[in-house]
């Protein structure tokens, strides 16, 4: 085959079926992942220097997959034509719509004469795949073992991503843990493959009219099926707005079941709440990066006595640890904090960092009453969320109509452009940062799970061999706290990742003591194993592979 030369500059249509042909010949597992041994020797042929290639692979793999996919494949391409030519790498080139589109194919020093050593077709494309790769499962990986030595921790070799080794390392150590203890009906259900594989997630919450719907549309700069605004409350549902190949709603059930989708854990709240769930989808750019939750508006006054038909702290406290970021939407006109609106941010506990805050609808008041507002909102928030630390509240007007000058002034018209932007640059973010939000939750998770196994075997140990079983279980449950500081001392557990202990009350009284399982500390060893040698391992095997 031929390749053309620089001074060529090809369609970009032809520049597209010839980057697939390299990236086929690149991909020495054809399994539509570029991976760094097979990226090293490829990207050698460009002549850069080290430093250079570090920059490019950086760029190209922002999100830390560690690996390099079609697409981030054809950008680190044209970003090393972009250095060829002597320009500077940076990652504020991507901030260029189209303008790496319009370079030229990059010098790739000796690959036409390797693709003809090895015979390799022009294209393999296929007319199915209208020439994309579809990417084949990982390969298993079977090379466990439970002893706390780093010669024999948990061979990751053979894994092509962060989140691969993820999934294996949870089936294979992590999830027997929690289905010997009950993890999953105490704390949260079972991971699925989906859970790994979801889009970001950003959920809304706040009460009624305060403008979360309207956010929304504002990002995407258009309506989403099933989206209602309106001065009364009109969100009635859970509406979870993601990527589709057309405008559609589903209703709850039938997302609810559906395997490929990280919703199934939701049926544990049964038919009442499904009926009150959908799935809103639609081809859009951003929604294929992130998906959005929108959620009905939280009930004040006389209204939050009025009991809903399913645990809306639940579903929110479910959402939370799915999400990536959780929005707190408030309106200058409504800064009350009612007591539903102080049961769901408490539900958000061990969810802080995701929390950010935003005063909506800011320009319907004028400076001074702004600065007022800002210093109640502040002031209500500290004695809610518990903290001495200063959550971050993001001012500004998210809808799709121009700032009310006459009300802010130019100051607040130029404060409000600013926070706006400040937002939208940490949603933009959220995408690349999706990794590592998966490490940081699944190490968080497998460190609530050892602390759940603690207690139960705990409780377990507590309980009498023959006689006055039940006595001593009704002792146990209401003497709750003291057991867990019992715990705590005993195996060096820090108090603030204990679980709540009325909630964890209320499940335990569902079961009988006796019949949990005394401690394994073989089992314990394994996610010991898992934490202090295999995801290190982990990611180190997929961390920038010029470092």
């Amino acid at each position: 085959m031929e390749i053309a030369p620089d001074s060529i500059n090809l369609s970009s249509k032809e520049q597209q079926k010839l980057y697939q042909t390299w990236f086929n010949f690149a991909d020495s597992d054809r399994d539509g992942r570029l991976t760094g041994n097979d990226a090293t020797s490829f990207f050698g042929m460009s002549g850069l220097s080290k430093p250079e290639l570090k920059q490019v692979w950086a760029i190209a793999d922002s999100k830390r997959q560690g690996y390099l996919g079609l697409k981030e494949f054809i950008t680190a391409m044209q970003l090393i034509s972009f250095a060829q030519e002597g320009n500077e790498l940076n990652s504020d080139i991507l901030k260029r719509p189209g303008y790496l589109e319009t370079l030229n194919l990059p010098h790739m020093e000796g690959l036409e004469a390797l693709m003809e050593k090895k015979r390799y077709p022009v294209s393999n494309e296929n007319p199915e795949t209208n020439g994309n790769i579809q990417p084949a499962p990982p390969k298993p990986m079977s090379l466990f073992s439970t002893k706390s030595s780093k010669k024999n921790h948990t061979s990751l070799t053979s894994v092509t991503s962060v989140i691969d080794g993820l999934k294996m390392l949870y089936n294979e150590k992590l999830k027997p843990l929690e289905a010997m203890y009950r993890f999953n009906d105490f704390v949260s259900p079972f991971l699925t493959t989906s859970d790994f594989d979801a889009k970001p997630m950003v959920m809304l919450l706040g009460q009624y009219s305060t403008g979360k719907t309207t956010f929304i549309k504002h990002l995407l700069q258009c309506s989403y099926p099933g989206a209602h605004i309106g001065p009364e409350p009109t969100t009635d549902r859970f509406i979870v707005v993601m990527s589709g190949p057309d405008e559609r709603s589903i209703p709850g059930n039938t997302i609810a079941v559906h395997a490929d989708l990280p919703f199934t854990g939701l049926t544990t709240f049964g038919g009442s709440f499904l009926s009150k769930f959908e799935c809103s989808q639609m081809p859009h750019p951003l929604l294929q990066q992130i998906t959005f939750v929108d959620t009905p508006g939280v009930l004040s006054g006389e209204k939050q006595r009025t009991q809903r038909s399913y645990d809306f702290t639940g579903v929110i406290s479910w959402f939370a640890a799915k999400c990536d970021l959780i929005l707190l939407l408030f309106d200058p006109h409504k800064l009350d904090i009612s007591d539903e609106f102080k049961r769901v941010i408490s539900s958000l506990h061990g969810h802080d960092d995701k929390i950010r805050v935003v005063l909506n609808k800011a320009d319907q008041v004028d400076t001074q009453q702004l600065m007022r507002v800002y210093g109640a909102l502040m002031w209500s928030l500290g004695k809610v969320l518990n903290t001495p630390e200063v959550s971050r509240v993001y001012i500004g007007s998210f809808n799709d109509k121009p700032v009310n000058e006459a009300a802010t002034g130019p100051v607040g018209k130029d404060l409000f452009e600013k926070e706006q932007d400040d937002l939208l640059v940490d949603l933009i973010d959220i995408p690349k940062k999706a990794c590592d939000r998966r490490i940081n939750e699944f190490v968080k998770r497998a460190r609530a799970v050892k602390i759940h196994a603690y207690i139960i075997s705990h409780l377990k140990k507590e309980m009498p061999a023959l006689m006055g079983k039940s006595k001593a279980q009704r002792r146990l449950v209401e003497n709750l706290e003291s057991e867990f500081e019992k715990i705590q001392r005993e195996y060096h557990l820090p108090a603030g990742d204990f679980p709540n202990v009325d909630q964890f009350r209320e499940v335990l009284t569902r079961y009988n003591i006796d019949d949990f399982e005394k401690l394994k500390p073989k089992m314990i060893q394994a996610v010991d194993d898992m934490l202090g040698y295999d995801i290190p391992e982990l990611l180190k095997n997929f961390r920038n592979i010029y470092d």
